[in-house]
């Protein structure tokens, strides 16, 4: 049998001068949702003076100004990224393609998520599509109290645009839904699911843009998501470090070696290059 081809790295420093770009996933990564992660703040910080653009890749569904706002209320130093690009950023553009009256499903802190498009928001029997980027009270609801809405939509041929292809998130130690929850249960009863954020392409491109990548730019990809962070950083040519401390954290120990972590990520038909416990 082959010896796994991922190696764990103690810090960051130890490979960021090999890369033009660092893509970094936040929230499980820089943050768990209520506190940052003073470790990962400083080992993007040095990967900057190392030379790499650093570029913080999130599913969030809110556009880059909400993500920056958060950022800073945690305190997290500007000097640890050059950008941000956020899966809202990459949706308006979906929604814009789109154009007809929506029917918007999520909290109302998400609504600068239209500021200066051109759908109107309309309520749902007017509707020609559904944009969701969360359920309205993720601390109580589960995916199952809008089993009937996702029918009706599908039984109507409503695509749903998703803003937030996650399925969960930790805030501290909680475990909360997110719309890629709804968007699976929707794609599950035959609807048409359209997403731009991770895993998918659109997100990548936007990011590459921001950091102001030419071909062949050499990009490492940080993040704790299997589904989102690892299979999209394969399918945009970047070499992934993988944080075991995140979303599946319940999957690893801190102590877990390369055959072990290969292992589970060949489960999953993906693969990376490194990988870590916390980011630092």
């Amino acid at each position: 049998m082959n010896a796994p081809s991922i190696r764990r790295i103690a810090a960051l420093d130890e490979v960021a001068g090999d890369y033009d770009a660092v893509f970094c996933d936040v929230w499980g990564v820089l943050h768990n949702g209520l506190r940052k992660s003073e470790a990962a703040e400083s080992a993007l910080r040095a990967a900057r003076r190392a030379g790499a653009r650093v570029v913080l890749v999130t599913n969030s569904p809110r556009p880059e100004p909400g993500v920056s706002a958060q950022l800073a209320a945690m305190h997290v130093s500007p000097d640890a990224f050059d950008a941000i690009v956020t899966s809202g950023d990459a949706t308006r553009d979906l929604i814009t393609r789109h154009g007809g009256p929506v029917f918007f499903l999520g909290p109302e802190r998400d609504l600068p998520l239209f500021d200066g498009l051109p759908a109107p928001l309309v309520g749902e029997d007017e509707a020609s599509a559904v944009v969701v980027t969360g359920l309205l009270d993720d601390r109580t609801e589960t995916p199952a109290d809008y089993a009937d809405r996702l029918a009706a939509w599908a039984a109507r041929g409503l695509p749903m645009i998703c803003a937030n292809p996650d399925i969960v998130v930790h805030v501290g130690d909680q475990l909360l839904w997110c719309a890629g929850a709804l968007a699976r249960d929707y794609a599950a009863l035959g609807g048409e699911v359209r997403l731009a954020g991770k895993p998918h392409a659109p997100i990548y491109d936007l990011a590459r843009r921001k950091a102001g990548l030419g071909p062949g730019a050499r990009v490492l990809a940080i993040g704790d998501g299997m589904a989102t962070d690892v299979k999209g950083a394969m399918g945009a040519g970047a070499d992934v470090l993988f944080i075991l401390a995140g979303i599946h954290e319940a999957e690893f120990t801190a102590d877990d070696g390369a055959a072990r972590v290969s292992a589970v990520l060949s489960r999953e038909g993906l693969d990376a290059r490194y990988f870590m416990a916390k980011l630092r």
